[in-house]
C-alpha cells in the first residue's frame, strides 16, 4: 500500500504590520486616501521646513515697503539685488563673515581632533583605564551647559599653569568647543563596531597605534567624520552666546553677535539680504559634507580584495 506524503504548503510571507494592512491597501478608495495624505503631509514638511528659509530670501532681494505692505506678495516691484552688495560692503558684513567662517573652522578642526583623539583611544586601544573614563566623559553630559558658563569663563580669563588671558582671542572660542563629549561617544561608539581583525592583521605586519590609526581607521570613518563635522560647524556657526562672553573686541566678532547689535542701524531689506548672507554657509556646508561623507562607504579604502 503506498503512503502518499501530504503536499507542502507554500510558504507565505509574514504579513506587514502597520496602520493600514495589506488587505485594505488593495480597495482603491483606501489607497487613494493614503496617498492623498502622504502627499498633504510630505507638503506641509516641506512648507515648514523650507518656507521661512525661502521667504528670506525673497525678501532680502525685496524692498523694504514691499515685504512691510505685502510680506507674502512674490517680488511685486521687481528685484533690489543691491541689497546683497550693500549689506556685504556697507556695514562690513564681509569682515564679520570671514570671523565667522574663521570661528567655525577652528572649532571644527579641535572638535574634530578631540574626539577622533579620544574615541580611538577609548575603542580601538582600549587601556585599562578606559571603562573609567568612558563613564567619566559620559558623566559630563548630564550636566547642565549653563551651570559651567561662569568656571569656563573664569578659566579662559586666566589659564591655570600658563596664566595668561584667551579672551578677545578666537582660542577662547576654539578650545572650549573641543570639550564635546557627544562627539567623544559618538565616535567611540562607531569605533567599537568596526571589525577587529583588521586591527589585530595590521599589528602582526608591525604596524603601531599611530600607522594604524591613520593608514586604517580614519579611511574607515569617513562616515562618522562627516556627522561629527556637520554637528560641530553648525553649531558653530550659530553660537551666540559663548562669543559674546569672550570677544569683546567688536572687529572680532562673529555675525551671530554682530547682526542683532546692528538691527537698529541698518534698513530692514539690508538687515534681511545680511540674514540670508548668513544662512547660505551652513547650507552649502551641510550638502557638501552630505554628499562627500554620509553617501560614501565607510569600508572603503580600508580593506583591499
Amino acid at each position: 500500500m503506498a503512503v502518499t506524503t501530504p503536499a507542502r504548503r507554500r510558504a507565505t510571507p509574514p504579513a506587514e504590520r502597520g496602520l493600514v494592512s495589506g488587505s485594505d491597501l488593495r480597495r482603491r478608495s483606501v489607497r487613494t486616501t493614503w496617498r492623498t495624505a502622504h502627499v498633504a503631509l510630505l507638503v506641509s514638511l516641506v512648507v515648514v521646513g523650507l518656507g521661512p528659509i525661502l521667504w528670506l530670501f525673497k525678501a532680502a532681494v525685496t524692498p523694504t515697503q514691499d515685504t512691510l505692505r505685502t510680506p507674502m506678495a512674490l517680488f511685486p516691484h521687481g528685484v533690489d539685488w543691491a541689497n546683497l552688495s550693500e549689506a556685504w560692503t556697507r556695514f562690513e558684513i564681509d569682515h564679520y563673515f570671514f570671523n565667522t567662517l574663521w570661528l567655525a573652522l577652528g572649532s571644527w578642526f579641535v572638535q574634530l581632533l578631540v574626539a577622533v583623539s579620544g574615541g580611538y583611544v577609548l575603542a580601538v586601544l582600549r587601556p585599562r583605564y578606559a571603562p573609567a573614563l568612558t563613564a567619566l566623559v559620559l558623566s559630563t553630559l548630564f550636566v547642565p551647559a549653563v551651570v559651567l558658563l561662569v568656571p569656563l569663563y573664569l578659566t579662559v580669563l586666566d589659564v591655570p599653569v600658563l596664566h595668561v588671558s584667551l579672551v578677545n582671542t578666537f582660542w577662547a572660542v576654539w578650545l572650549p568647543a573641543g570639550a564635546s563629549a557627544f562627539n567623544v561617544l559618538l565616535v567611540k561608539r562607531f569605533f567599537d563596531n568596526l571589525p577587529g581583525e583588521i586591527f589585530e592583521a595590521a599589528r602582526v605586519d608591525g604596524a603601531g597605534p599611530f600607522r594604524v590609526g591613520w593608514s586604517i581607521v580614519l579611511p574607515m570613518s569617513r562616515p562618522i567624520l562627516g556627522v561629527v563635522s556637520v554637528f560641530a560647524f553648525i553649531s558653530a556657526w550659530k553660537d551666540f552666546l559663548w562669543p559674546l562672553l569672550v570677544l569683546r573686541d567688536v572687529a572680532k566678532q562673529p555675525l551671530s553677535v554682530r547682526l542683532p547689535a546692528l538691527q537698529d542701524y541698518v534698513e530692514l531689506d539690508v538687515f534681511l539680504a545680511a540674514l540670508a548672507i548668513s544662512t547660505v554657509i551652513p547650507i552649502v556646508i551641510f550638502l557638501l559634507f552630505q554628499r562627500t561623507f554620509l553617501s560614501g562607504a565607510g569600508m572603503s579604502g580600508a580593506v583591499k580584495g
